[in-house]
């Protein structure tokens, strides 16, 4: 081993318990996580049974009120942890930040009944949850969704498909949103529907470039009956759930990307340190110098990055616009860092038999989910410019 293998990252934590707790996941991270993580990805297999540790671990609800089964932890904390848990394995991280945005519409807008009723099983009860919004004709442009929920007795009656649902068919709840008065976004409501509900199933999985751990698939409602206790919010007030719950979600998606990024980093200055060329390690060479050198500042930047707009958001100051630009910059970040690994790695590089091609397979993803990188140059734009056509 070289004198120059990576180090864990430092960070800056604001309590002696937060530190024990990145410990904690490091640990898990280590033991549990990472080693499986090539075999079972290559193999398209789902780690419930880390989500069913982590849950133990009361990491599945960290930033939540413990009053109901979360674990008190700001923003600041919550999205280093999964950091940490992306950069051993992208499929925990991501699941672990859609589990997240799926519990935060309940959480956030829920009644008092409801969250005491729903969460404690949400956050820390071994469930797994999704997060139904983008259908097959609506992506980018959600707000035409065509699922429909029809009120029927004391219920709704709930039609439709959804698309590219992270978790689908194996979650055990879905917050969906549907269609229940006019066009457009003032006509959406939230539900929570429990995913044994008669009449809702998911398609075979989508065959993907990377992620393959991570099932993402189509999600049928056909005639699924829900409760009027399970809308969330007020009618027509779905929209703006689904919107606000993406803003946070968005600071998942930056942290991720940058503990993939941090991976590729690692493994990258591991390979660098140890290759041998022309009698030195090819790290001596200028131009591997300052790739790693631009590497790790562009990392250090979409960390500084995600930590301020998490900030923001943990003293209850808008941090939309922040969040748009740490989901586009830590993305593209990823996929950039991603990339020059498979570089520095050479023919190494392009093989299974390292992790930096998985890697980058795996980054062109978090360019695209939770709002493309075009869409958060719209809205960072809308923030800066005001809105188009004034």
């Amino acid at each position: 081993m070289s004198d120059r293998d990576p180090q864990p990252v430092e960070r800056q934590l604001p309590t002696e318990e937060a530190r024990d707790l990145l410990a904690l996941v490091r640990e898990i991270a280590q033991r549990e996580i990472a080693p499986r993580a090539a075999e079972e990805e290559d193999a398209g297999r789902f780690p419930r049974e880390i989500f069913t540790l982590l849950s133990e671990s009361g990491l599945l609800g960290l930033p939540y009120p413990s009053e109901h089964g979360g674990g008190d932890q700001p923003y600041e904390v919550y999205l280093q942890v999964l950091e940490e848990l992306a950069a051993a394995r992208l499929t925990v991280g991501l699941g672990v930040s859609v589990h997240t945005l799926a519990s935060y519409s309940l959480a956030t807008y829920g009644t008092k009944q409801q969250q005491v009723e729903h969460l404690p099983a949400m956050l820390g009860g071994g469930l797994l949850g999704a997060y139904c919004l983008s259908e097959p004709s609506s992506g980018s442009d959600a707000a035409s969704l065509r699922t429909k929920a029809v009120r029927e007795g004391d219920g709704w009656v709930i039609d439709g498909t959804k698309a590219w649902i992270t978790h689908g068919g194996i979650a055990d709840f879905y917050t969906v949103m549907a269609r229940t008065g006019e066009d457009g976004p003032r006509g959406i409501t939230a539900f929570l529907v429990p995913g044994d509900t008669p009449g809702l199933s998911g398609a075979a999985p989508e065959k993907k470039m990377g992620l393959k751990g991570s099932p993402t698939a189509q999600v049928h409602f056909d005639g699924v009956r829900v409760p009027d206790g399970r809308r969330i919010g007020e009618e027509g007030q779905g929209f703006s759930i689904a919107l606000a719950a993406l803003d946070s979600g968005r600071l998942g998606i930056a942290a991720c990307a940058i503990g993939l990024a941090q991976a590729a980093l690692d493994e990258a200055v591991r390979y660098a340190t140890q290759r041998r060329q022309f009698g030195r390690t090819i790290a001596d060479f200028q131009g591997l110098r300052f790739m790693i050198a631009d590497m790790a500042t562009q990392i250090e930047a979409g960390r500084a990055l995600y930590l301020a707009a998490a900030r923001l958001r943990d003293a209850g100051r808008p941090f939309a616009k922040q969040a748009a630009m740490a989901k586009l910059h830590c993305t593209d970040t990823a996929m950039k860092v991603t990339t020059d690994a498979v570089q520095i790695l050479g023919g190494y590089g392009y093989t299974a038999d390292f992790p930096a091609e998985r890697y980058m397979r795996e980054a062109k993803v978090l360019q695209i989910v939770e709002g493309t990188n075009q869409i958060q140059r719209m809205v960072i734009a809308r923030h800066v410019a005001g809105p188009e056509g004034r």
